[in-house]
């Protein structure tokens, strides 16, 4: 929580007088997210929480990939509508938990579990075969996550990219951005 001990007690103390609060130490788990200590910091890693979804749809053992999304061909899907969108959806769905934490853990994730969650209402079987690589990409990138360290830099750093070729079905930019704080990515 803070480096200054006595000023961080101090800080409880008030705060402990205004609400009823209870100091449960440090966190090793916490929605789906695990801190682990580094010599130079900590990692935020979800790969508990990745390896229980691969278990859970049996790709436990799949082939890694390397990417999402393939980058050498465009992405397209069929219409022949996938045979149990029930299961589609609660694929879908726990992806986008990972998701709604990958501002946090896993950036490079958001762009293909946003496109495959636009198409829960009605799911193909391509839409399927995508969410099984990306799938296949979490395996071979469990161990993947955000390494925070100390930074005596307070300076405020943005990127910013758009490419207007990227999703070649509509032509919408497919950008990106990222916010360093020090030398920490935080968005």
């Amino acid at each position: 929580m803070g480096s200054d001990h006595d000023l961080v007690a101090n800080l409880m103390s008030k705060i402990s007088s205004a609400f009823k609060i209870r100091d449960l130490g440090e966190h090793e788990f916490f929605l789906g997210i695990e801190t682990i200590k580094c010599n130079d910091g900590i990692l935020l890693s979800q790969q508990r929480y990745m390896n229980d979804i691969l278990k859970r749809v049996g790709m436990a053992e799949c082939k890694e990939l390397v990417t999402p999304i393939s980058a050498s061909k465009s992405v397209s899907f069929s219409a022949d509508l996938y045979d149990d969108p029930t299961q589609y959806r609660s694929l879908a769905w726990a992806l986008q938990l990972i998701y709604m934490l990958l501002t946090i853990t896993r950036p490079d994730l958001s762009f293909a579990v946003n496109l495959l969650c636009q198409h829960m209402h009605a799911p193909t079987v391509s839409h399927w075969e995508q969410l099984k690589r990306v799938l296949k990409y979490v395996k071979g990138t469990v161990s993947f996550g955000l390494h925070i360290k100390k930074s005596i830099s307070r300076e405020l750093h943005a990127f910013s990219n758009s490419y207007w070729t990227g999703c070649p079905e509509d032509r919408k930019s497919t950008s990106g951005f990222a916010v360093f704080l020090g030398s920490n990515l935080v968005s």
